[in-house]
């Protein structure tokens, strides 16, 4: 017998090699029937795997990621099944599941596959999913999986085979085809009930330009026709809300090919937006006792060998810069905390000086995949909110609940009502992926997690989700379509004033090291923009918007009193423009809520003579006639209400 403990910390015991799937059957028939997967000691399993050894273990059904993420990457095979049996010959590349589906990446020789082909892939796949196909793993030899890709004539799979080790190969069989894959499956195909292929793009084989490009087809699944029917129409909604879009009609950033992919260029009202969000920030962090800093766009390549990044993520960064000097190398700066680190160490401090909060707005480096990149999103230049505050241990937990006070702040201001927190942990059976001493890691993770008790936030907890250096509290936002996005990162760690050796004296003149916590509340400026972009579909907070107010004279012989209230506008730092052109006032309008323009200030004849303006407010209407006074305190009023930290 062995012994399972389940997720409440209850233990029960089965015979050894039991599966998943006769665990849920034990529990509840309801369950057995919805469970699609398994963590077995925080590894995701099929559920028709046999558990050898006592284990920890989480039944996974839709509701959760890692059913999803299953059943979508079982949804990847049906697809390939199915394009095998349409289009014979096909060879294979890879088929992952991503955030919202999966994908395969294809060879099909001769054919060409377009969107008109999607209907009867789907209808073939439908067909497959009904026989039920079941999930079949074989552990195979690498020479057994050498000969059979190479008899099929498919070097993508050889390809990959290659770089494996020999006893960690496995193959998936479901009904006629056969995938090279480490799983994890479904126990059969019959819980895909609605399908939906979504677009076409080219794939360069690996990411590399110089091989040949494969077709990349994206799909989803779902248990339920209902629940695809409303991915579709959230889908219709988050085209009408893409960043990229709106981006383009409110002119607020733009790429240029010249400048390079994935390196955004901030336009006038994108860098007072930007700007906006930052002069917010700021004024928070210096209520909250934070010194800023400017640190340079590159670093010695030893300062980084120093920190661990190069070695975890040397290959993910642009290549080291060389200069005319033998043997001097820079690199384009993938994070701050070092530079931070080092203004650190610029001076002694004592136990009396601490914490010590240094914040940047520091742009950072990153080499992405030219077919990972997407919009703001996913960019190879961006600014982080970055801060690191030095403190005592016995600060730890104070500070990191000021940290967390200043994040949920920031959610109310922007409007982001819907989040949940996840405290991430390192993985207890993969240490190796980590830096620092068990001890140190202990009491980092016991700090966040009494943190985040104490705050009264309910947080699921995620193993192997730990940055290298340290445990971390992440924010998952939801926005107004209902996606999850993570923004807010707050991270405890001890192990880089370690590698570091950064310094304070106690009260017992001896020195010691400081604790770091590396937060930031928005994350990236440009994945921050852009999340806010698409949740409030371009209609920023008053606060925020680049452009607050715009005047319209109704016409040309009343631009002299749309000046004089501009002028009054701008005493108050309203942020207001003048539309001078001689259109008709309805255009006029109608082209301010296009731009999405808060506030319409409409003056004529009775406005000038009363000395007020007609004010129309974006998406409502008429307001009616307001002295100047009275607007601006309107506006006031309205800014105050969520900006007062």
């Amino acid at each position: 017998m062995i012994k399972i403990t389940l997720p409440d910390h209850s233990v029960r015991e089965y015979p050894k090699g039991v599966t998943g799937q006769e665990i849920a059957q034990s529990i509840s028939e309801g369950l057995a029937r919805k469970v699609l997967a398994i963590s077995v000691n925080s590894e995701v399993r099929d559920l028709t795997r046999p558990i050898n050894e006592d284990a920890s273990i989480k039944l996974h059904t839709w509701d959760d990621q890692e059913g999803k993420s299953t059943m979508w990457h079982s949804s990847a095979h049906l697809m390939a099944s199915a394009i095998e049996a349409l289009y014979p010959g096909t060879k294979f590349g890879i088929g992952p599941d991503v955030e919202n589906g999966f994908y395969y990446d294809i060879d099909l020789g001769e054919h060409a596959l377009s969107s008109n082909d999607f209907e009867k892939i789907e209808k073939k796949m439908l067909e497959m999913a009904r026989e039920k196909q079941q999930f079949i793993r074989k552990e195979v030899a690498k020479k057994d999986a050498l000969n059979f890709y190479t008899e099929k004539g498919d070097e993508y799979k050889v390809d990959l085979i290659t770089d494996l080790e020999d006893g960690t190969i496995s193959f998936y069989e479901s009904g006629h085809f056969t995938d090279l894959c480490r799983g994890p499956h479904l126990p059969d195909t019959s819980p895909i009930k609605a399908v939906k292929l979504l677009n076409i793009a080219g794939a360069y084989w690996r990411g590399d330009e110089s091989r040949k490009q494969l077709t990349r087809v994206y799909g989803i699944t779902f248990p339920k026709q209902k629940d695809l029917d409303e991915y579709l129409v959230m889908l219709e909604e988050a085209k009408k809300r893409d960043h990229r879009k709106i981006g383009k009609e409110l002119e607020l950033f733009a790429f240029s090919a010249n400048v390079g992919q994935g390196l955004p260029l901030w336009l006038p009202k994108g860098a007072e937006l930007r700007e906006n969000l930052e002069k917010f920030l700021k004024k928070v962090q210096r209520k909250a006792g934070y010194l800023p800093v400017i640190t340079p766009h590159i670093g010695g390549k030893n300062l980084y060998i120093t920190s661990g990044h190069y070695e975890k993520y040397g290959k993910d960064s642009f290549q080291p810069i060389s200069t005319p000097a033998e043997g001097e190398e820079f690199m384009l700066k993938p994070m701050n905390c070092p530079h931070h680190c080092e203004i650190y160490k610029t001076r002694q401090y004592s136990y009396k000086d601490l914490p010590v909060r240094l914040a940047e707005f520091g742009t950072v480096y990153r080499y992405e995949q030219s077919g990972e990149l997407h919009g703001l999103t996913r960019v190879r230049g961006f600014t982080q909110d970055d801060a690191h505050i030095f403190c005592r241990p016995d600060q730890v937990k104070e500070e990191f609940i000021k940290v967390i006070d200043i994040v949920l702040y920031i959610f109310r201001a922007l409007d982001f009502k819907d989040y949940s927190v996840q405290i991430s942990l390192r993985d207890p059976n993969n240490r190796e992926k980590y830096i620092g001493t068990d001890e140190n890691w202990e009491k980092a993770e016991k700090a966040i997690i009494e943190a985040t008790r104490e705050k009264g936030l309910e947080a699921t907890v995620e193993l192997g989700e730990a940055a290298f250096y340290g445990p971390k509290l992440d924010f998952m936002v939801k926005d107004a379509l209902g996606r999850k996005w993570q923004l807010g990162t707050i991270q405890v760690d001890y192990n880089l004033p370690d590698r570091f050796e950064l310094e304070y004296v106690g009260s017992d003149n001896l020195k010691h090291r400081p604790v770091m916590i590396h937060r930031a509340p928005f994350g990236s400026m440009e994945r921050f923009v852009a999340v806010l972009i698409e949740h409030c579909a371009g209609n920023f907070p008053l606060w925020l918007t680049p452009d607050q107010a715009t005047i319209l004279p109704i016409s040309d012989k009343y631009q002299d009193y749309a000046k004089k209230v501009l002028n009054l506008l701008n005493n108050y730092e309203i942020r207001t423009l003048i539309d001078e052109r001689s259109e008709k006032t309805g255009k006029k309008i109608r082209d301010a809520e296009t731009r999405k323009i808060p506030f319409m200030l409409i003056v004529g004849e009775k406005e000038e003579s009363e000395g007020t303006v007609s004010v129309r407010k974006h998406g409502q209407g008429d307001l009616g006639t307001f002295t100047i006074e009275d607007f601006v305190k309107l506006v006031q009023d309205e800014i105050n209400s969520v900006t007062e930290f």
